[in-house]
């Protein structure tokens, strides 16, 4: 479904040397950061050019959808929030998307889980020989996320090949932590495993709203099971404004919860989420992400087209490597648009 924008531009069969540049510049001035502009042109072949404007303006080309014969491309006006840890070296951090089906179906997740989604297992045999070879690139830490990782039978082998490679977080809303599935939570590391919980908000009214009734109480529960466990535990928020970010922090701050057990993250307008922030690639630091369909630029858009780099997984050094790559070219794009404007 394409993105709804702010401001729709018909641009008609004009290029950049025959007026759109006017017309781009006029919507910008009528937008505020983070608004959506999308341009409709007969001409399919000004997308370069749009693309390379959108760099040197600092604004971010978002999608590209072909409608009844004509293109249609949307800009993000204004840079993406500021990324932390960006000196993280590219391959240091490794996720998998063990399976995309999920017992909840939350309305913002960026990968269209749901109980009706497809499985698409990465599957055991493959996750070990992940693991192998990850150790063998020195990767320091494994993300094991979904769909809802618990599903899976033998989420306690994927958990302990993951663990034997590299300290791993388990990304779960930490609803089926009982049965078969607390036995196979039991016969893994402290030292090694870590459970980040989605809880969304101090109450259960904003959390229930996006993930289903009850689910805030269940979550709890979960939370009280794994450390009751043993385990450490990560909590993880999900929220719309910069607001509600800071009405869970102080929660968090009440609870004693420290700063490494606390992730709060904006949504992003990608999978089932109709709001958001929308980000592009050149937006994202590079997190080498694997799915049973190939490897991905980051963990946001691990079912999207334009964050896939290579279908191909192994060997896992390849896939590293053409990830590096593909930075590589970014970082270029960046370092000529720097110079444009040297003049000594």
């Amino acid at each position: 479904m394409p993105l709804k924008a702010d401001i729709e531009l018909d641009a008609g069969a004009k290029t950049f040397a025959t007026g759109l540049m006017v017309e781009l510049i006029d919507a910008l001035r009528r937008s505020r950061p983070g608004d959506l502009l999308a341009v409709i042109s007969d001409q399919a072949n000004i997308g370069f050019d749009l693309e390379a404007w959108c760099r040197f303006t600092r604004n971010s080309l978002i999608e590209s959808t072909l409608e009844a014969g004509r293109t249609r491309w949307v800009i993000r006006c204004g840079d993406a929030p500021a990324q932390g840890d960006v000196d993280r070296p590219v391959g240091s951090r490794l996720w998998l998307y063990t399976n995309f089906d999920c017992n909840l179906r939350c309305d913002y997740c960026c990968v269209r889980s749901s109980p009706k989604a497809p499985r698409r297992a990465l599957g055991l045999a493959c996750i070990q020989r992940i693991a192998e070879e990850a150790a063998e690139l020195a990767v320091g830490e494994i993300f094991v996320t979904g769909g809802e990782p618990f599903l899976l039978p033998d989420i306690g082998q994927i958990l302990a090949a993951c663990a034997a490679a590299a300290p791993t977080t388990v990304l779960t809303n930490g609803m089926l932590l009982t049965g078969r599935r607390l036995e196979a939570l039991r016969s893994l590391s402290r030292d090694r495993v870590t459970l980040q919980i989605s809880l969304d908000s101090a109450t259960p009214e904003r959390h229930d709203r996006h993930r289903g009734k009850g689910t805030w109480v269940r979550a709890c529960k979960g939370i009280e099971r794994a450390r009751a466990e043993g385990f450490r535990v990560r909590l993880a928020a999900t929220v719309s404004t910069e607001a509600e970010g800071e009405e869970f922090r102080h929660f968090l701050d009440s609870q004693q919860i420290a700063e490494e057990n606390r992730v709060i993250r904006r949504v992003a307008m990608r999978g089932f989420a109709a709001q958001g922030i929308a980000l592009a690639r050149a937006d994202l630091l590079p997190e080498v992400t694997i799915t049973a369909e190939g490897v991905y630029w980051h963990p946001v858009g691990a079912e999207d087209s334009d964050l896939l780099v290579t279908p191909e997984i192994f060997p896992l050094a390849q896939s590293f490597a053409a990830v590096r790559r593909a930075f590589e070219r970014e970082s270029e794009h960046r370092r000529r648009l720097a110079t444009i404007f040297n003049c000594a």
